[in-house]
């Protein structure tokens, strides 16, 4: 409904499977989750999850705010960019997906079926970080955490179908990329996993310009203890990442406004 101040998408529950709407519903709350701790860019940027049991990824309608979206306004493509199932949208409204974020994300999910998630963000400290020759620098125990992070290099918008190759090819076996000039990017098994990354990502970027505007030597870790602390991270000494967070950043929602699980 559109009434000149409430902005609704119709509910999309009945048009899929449980496991899709379970999906939707988590991929809305780390929508609002992004924005609430301030990553997101206006409309632009992107997080997707793939549905399950099809080869199809759910992704936000370009030209919606990530305060705004619901489980039920997502668009649903498949590798090619082809809209399999799009909302309803208030009175004339229409709206597609964004072709960078289409050329991104289908790349990663074409090539990696063992992953569910994908985030992609421009924030201040994320793009600062991703200018500096230095990059990354593991300068605090959460930014240890990716002593071992990928690398893009910045080749323009990406718009061009040939780039998905070199993102894939970057992006190797890790779970977090800096894309150079441009911005970050994190992955996982599922959405919990893929924000856990990217808000410690995030975090590791705002410290270290933090720490650089100091304008102070800063103390170097000795590369033993930065490899100690970057394994005490891996997947294999561990729970995953964002299993006892994700409950509480739901419920952490819900009292802030539960209209994601709409």
């Amino acid at each position: 409904m559109l009434d000149g101040t409430t902005w609704r998408v119709p509910s999309m529950r009945h048009k899929v499977s449980a496991e899709e709407w379970q999906a939707r519903v988590d991929l809305a709350a780390c929508y609002r989750l992004v924005d609430l701790y301030h990553m997101s860019d206006l409309i632009a940027n992107h997080v997707s999850v793939r549905v399950p049991g099809e080869d199809a990824f759910l992704i936000n309608a370009y030209g919606m705010l990530y305060e705004e979206i619901t489980a039920s306004s997502l668009m649903k493509i498949d590798y090619d960019g082809n809209v399999l199932l799009a909302p309803e949208f208030p009175g004339d409204t229409q709206y597609g997906v964004n072709r960078a974020g289409f050329v991104i994300h289908s790349a990663i999910h074409k090539a990696r079926h063992d992953l569910a998630c994908v985030a992609h963000t421009h924030t201040w400290a994320g793009m600062a970080v991703s200018t500096l020759e230095c990059g990354l620098l593991p300068n605090t125990q959460t930014s240890m955490r990716f002593a071992k992070i990928s690398y893009h290099d910045f080749n323009g918008v990406v718009l061009d179908l040939g780039e998905q190759e070199r993102l894939v090819r970057d992006l190797g076996d890790n779970n977090a990329m800096i894309l150079r000039n441009h911005g970050l990017l994190t992955v996982g098994r599922t959405i919990p996993e893929a924000f856990n990354a990217l808000h410690r990502l995030e975090l590791s970027c705002r410290t270290q310009i933090a720490a650089m505007s100091c304008n102070s030597p800063m103390i170097k870790v000795p590369d033993d203890i930065v490899e100690k602390t970057y394994m005490n991270y891996q997947p294999h000494v561990r729970r995953p990442f964002g299993v006892l967070d994700w409950p509480a950043l739901l419920r952490k929602l819900d009292r802030i406004d539960p209209s994601y699980r709409d």
